[in-house]
């Protein structure tokens, strides 16, 4: 059974940093399309960086680049999203999805809170 565990999130003031996890025990994650979204109150959800089973970073979210920064590791079977110079804007429910790029079958974390805020 696949199974994304996010964790990481909590309060943050503005210009601050976070490193959200997504642990996936149990299954070989690099065999999967992995993404970060978020979803803030009222708004859609926002896809925020997207890596390819090989590990390429396929896209980033403008308003995020250079400021976040999505990775893996192999060993742990955990993907991250580094979050450095944090806006309010920031603020939201983060959520770690995998993507089976052959059967298309999708799957989601529980999410992760970031609020950003003085």
């Amino acid at each position: 059974q696949v199974q994304l565990v996010e964790s990481g999130g909590g309060l943050v003031q503005p210009g601050g940093s976070l490193e959200l996890s997504c642990a996936t025990p149990g299954f070989a994650f690099m065999s999967y399309t992995m993404t970060w979204y978020r979803q803030a109150p009222g708004k859609e959800r926002e896809l925020v960086a997207r890596m390819s089973p090989s590990g390429r970073i396929m896209t980033v979210l403008n308003s995020v680049k250079g400021r976040f920064t999505m990775s893996r590791d192999t060993v742990k079977n955990t993907v991250y999203l580094q979050m450095n110079s944090v806006k309010p804007e920031d603020t939201a429910l983060y959520l770690c999805n995998a993507r089976d790029p052959v059967s298309d079958r999708t799957y989601w974390g529980q999410g992760t809170q970031v609020t950003v805020s003085s």
